[in-house]
Formats: C-alpha cells, sequence, structure tokens
C-alpha cells in the first residue's frame, strides 16, 4: 500500500474530527501570526483604493460598479491567502506529518478549504463598508442579501483554490501558476457574483438576483465536490 492510499484509510480519527482539527490547526496559526490576514487585508484595501483613482471622481460610475471593483479585490488578494496557507505547511513539514498519522485526504481539503473560506468571508464582510464608503454605493437590497451572496462567491473561490493551491505549491513558480490555472476557473462564478452583487447595490427590479444565486450555487456544489474526489490524488 502506497502513502496516499494509506491516507485514505485513517485510523482511530473520525472524518469530522480530523476536518475540526485541521480548520483549529490552520486558523490558530493564523490568529497567532496575523501576517497573511494583514496582508490580505492591507492588499485588497490597496486594490479598492487604486480603482477609485483610476475613475476619478465620477460618483455615478464608480456606484455603478462597484460590485466589480469590490470582487475583483477579493479575487485578487485570495491568491496571496491561498498561496500562504500551503506554503507554511511545506517549510515546516506539516502536511507531510498529516498523511503519515494518517488524516484522510478529503479531511485535509475540506479543513483548509473551510479555513480559507472563513479568511475570505471574513475579509469581504470587512471590503463591503469599505467600497460603499468609497464608491458612494447603497445595500438596496438589505445586509442579508449581500452576506449571502457574498458567502457563495468566497466559497466559489475557496474550494478549487485550494486545489489549485496545492498544486501549485509543488512548482516553483507557484505565485504565477496559482492565478493562470485558478482565474479561468473562476470565471462563470466571478460573473455570478459581480451581477448578484450589483442587483443587490442597486436592487432587482426584474427579479434577476435569485437566477444569479443559483448559478452560484450550482458552482459550489460542483467544484466542492470534484474538488474533494480529486484532493486525494494531488
Amino acid at each position: 500500500m502506497t502513502p496516499l492510499a494509506a491516507t485514505a484509510e485513517p485510523r482511530g480519527v473520525s472524518l469530522p474530527v480530523a476536518v475540526f482539527n485541521v480548520i483549529r490547526k490552520d486558523l490558530l496559526i493564523e490568529w497567532r501570526g496575523r501576517a497573511r490576514i494583514n496582508a490580505t487585508l492591507f492588499f485588497a484595501v490597496m486594490t479598492l483604493l487604486l480603482f477609485s483613482f483610476a475613475v476619478g471622481p465620477d460618483t455615478t460610475i464608480l456606484a455603478r460598479n462597484a460590485s466589480g471593483y469590490l470582487w475583483l479585490a477579493i479575487m485578487l488578494a485570495s491568491v496571496l491567502s491561498l498561496g500562504e496557507s500551503f506554503r507554511i505547511e511545506n517549510e515546516n513539514g506539516a502536511l507531510e506529518g498529516l498523511r503519515l498519522i494518517p488524516v484522510d485526504p478529503r479531511a485535509i481539503f475540506l479543513g483548509k478549504a473551510i479555513a480559507n473560506f472563513l479568511v475570505l468571508f471574513g475579509l469581504g464582510v470587512l471590503l463591503i463598508p469599505v467600497a460603499i464608503a468609497l464608491y458612494g454605493a447603497k445595500l438596496d437590497a438589505g445586509v442579508g442579501w449581500a452576506l449571502l451572496v457574498l458567502l457563495l462567491g468566497c466559497g466559489a473561490i475557496s474550494a478549487p483554490g485550494t486545489l489549485y493551491a496545492a498544486i501549485a505549491n509543488q512548482a516553483r513558480a507557484r505565485d504565477v501558476l496559482l492565478p493562470l490555472l485558478l482565474f479561468p476557473i473562476l470565471v462563470p462564478a466571478l460573473v455570478g457574483a459581480v451581477k448578484a452583487t450589483q442587483l443587490v447595490l442597486q436592487g432587482d427590479p426584474m427579479g434577476q438576483l435569485s437566477a444569479w444565486i443559483t448559478l452560484l450555487v450550482a458552482f459550489n456544489v460542483i467544484y466542492w465536490f470534484l474538488c474533494l474526489v480529486l484532493f486525494g490524488r494531488v
């Protein structure tokens, strides 16, 4: 039996417990160091500011395109967050230790993907007020719808992002490889998140919000399942 096959048969640790332990470990590392969180937040805020400076003082254009600027900032900042989540593991040999315990690869994926999701969701919660203040937008549909779209959008980034971060981390040019692999996959989710957020900010007189949310839900279901199945081979 190969080491990878052995990890598929964990002894004595159930999958939910293993997932919880991986999430707890990753979040503790983030809380104690806070380097990745601070760098990701600073990068995202600077991206929002750069969009504001590039467009100029035209508040109409800024408010109309606020959803696109917000999701571009989240997506670009996610590359920093996702890449660091596996770089720390490889530098300290922790990932190999998890495989030798052994821990089910599904638990490693779910734990890391959920931890990455929580980081991105927290980042999005902080960025929404910043975007509203910078671009003069308004939450026409309410906070609840905004948080739902944010949850689905961050989930859509986290699942394939965790898988491709694991792949790219084995290469020397991982900082370049990760966005090249990830961004084309995220196009449907990014379009859905931008359109849904735009309707949340500017109103939904035609009742289109549910269609874009359905797209995001379908993307999440498909990619969380595929990534969960494929992660063991990665």
